[in-house]
């Protein structure tokens, strides 16, 4: 897939957990770890827009288009 998902990334930025990010956002850990691993085939806006305040980052510190080799 062409979409890196750089949750991780933002989280150890910001020295938060995956469990306390889920909590904030109001998803499950199972939802936000299917997020993280990039398997997730959608992102709701709203989803997206709660994370983005939670971890105060914009969409792309999160999600980078990269092309397929």
């Amino acid at each position: 897939m062409a979409i890196v998902v750089n949750l991780d990334v933002m989280l150890a930025r910001r020295k938060m957990s995956s469990q306390e990010l889920a909590e904030r956002i109001g998803i499950t850990p199972a939802n936000l770890s299917i997020l993280k691993t990039g398997k997730a085939k959608a992102v709701r806006f709203s989803t997206l827009d709660a994370i983005c305040k939670a971890l105060d980052c914009q969409p792309g510190d999160i999600l980078e288009y990269t092309t397929d080799s």
